[in-house]
């Protein structure tokens, strides 16, 4: 990671903030958009290792029921302390999931991940008289870093808080992927066997990376849960994972920013595809889906950064463009 890399963020971060001040109806487009990249992020990180899961949204889930939890027993709260309880009960949680499934990979890795949420989400479903069942748990409005607002200065406080931690996190995993466990990670994918030989534990590896991919989903969960008041079990349901492996994919799985390209993507088809084509948005979402897998393997961002790499190389010089020697010269 660069300089350039923060900087380009920074100003990404700042266009987005912008455009949430100018048109206030996008702030809730946004805010779900940043909290649904957060949790696609995670998925990116386990893909660093060639895994996918397909259970992630237990973790987006379980912070966003300790957000409520906190606002309930604390007859309301700040926004701080509910994200401090979201990431700790989802690191705890983490840990306890990861410890049984760092030992396996590919396939069994992916869905015993989906049971586990499964699990979660029958447990949210059934007791009722503790969560409130498939109504939810509602929370009131918590305060942003003890400012008590109103509700469209709370949009705008939160979508800007939003865009704020997407922006950490991003950068926090590209030192994350720079730094020695990030590289170990990328081994694993690559040659596991050889990582075992120099002296790494490649269980213990998969395991921070899990436990950092579970921290990105509880922040995105405690952000949607604070918007709509309200944590529900359908946050915990495999559609919900499937879309953050979705969204990731979409954006470029290769590249934290994937994750919120692909979520700017994916809501915004699923919006207006749902207000035009009532009736048919589903297939317009798959039909984009399949098509930028089809024709951009890499996601949007690599798209894009392929298309730059093209534009490079067609400026550069080539050997026949070369002016030919002289006799005399020669």
């Amino acid at each position: 990671m660069t300089w350039r890399h923060v900087l380009a963020l920074t100003l990404a971060a700042i266009a987005l903030a912008a455009v949430a001040v100018w048109l206030p109806w996008t702030r809730t487009f946004l805010v779900i958009a940043m909290s649904k990249g957060l949790a696609a992020l995670g998925i990116t990180i386990l893909l660093r290792a060639g895994q996918v899961s397909f259970g992630h949204a237990m973790f987006f889930a379980a912070s966003a029921y300790a957000a409520g939890y906190t606002s309930r027993w604390l007859g309301g709260t700040d926004i701080a302390v509910m994200l401090i309880a979201g990431v700790f009960v989802a690191s705890i949680l983490s840990i306890a999931v990861g410890l049984f499934l760092v030992r396996y990979r590919q396939i069994f890795f992916g869905m015993l991940n989906l049971a586990f949420s499964m699990v979660l989400y029958s447990v949210l479903e059934k007791f009722f008289q503790l969560t409130g069942g498939s109504d939810g748990l509602r929370m009131a409005r918590p305060s942003i870093f003890g400012l008590a607002l109103d509700r469209n200065g709370f949009d705008l406080a939160l979508v800007i808080l939003s865009i704020g931690l997407a922006l950490l996190a991003n950068i926090g995993t590209l030192i994350y992927f720079d730094s020695p466990l990030g590289q170990a990670l990328r081994a694993i994918k690559t040659n596991e066997t050889r990582l075992e030989y120099i002296g790494a534990s490649a269980r213990r590896v998969l395991l921070v990376g899990y436990i950092f991919s579970a921290i990105t989903g509880a922040i995105g969960g405690v952000l949607l849960a604070a918007l709509q008041g309200l944590a529900s079990p359908s946050f915990a349901y495999w559609i919900q994972s499937g879309e953050f492996v979705f969204i990731s994919i979409l954006g470029g799985a290769s590249y934290p920013i994937g994750a919120f390209v692909g979520a700017l993507v994916f809501e915004g088809v699923k919006i207006y595809a749902s207000a035009f084509a009532t009736d048919v948005w589903e297939l317009i979402l798959g039909v984009v889906i399949i098509a930028i897998i089809l024709f951009a393997p890499r996601g949007g961002v690599g798209l894009i950064a392929d298309l730059f790499t093209r534009k490079d190389k067609s400026v550069e010089p080539s050997l026949d463009d070369a002016p030919v020697a002289s006799e005399t010269q020669r």
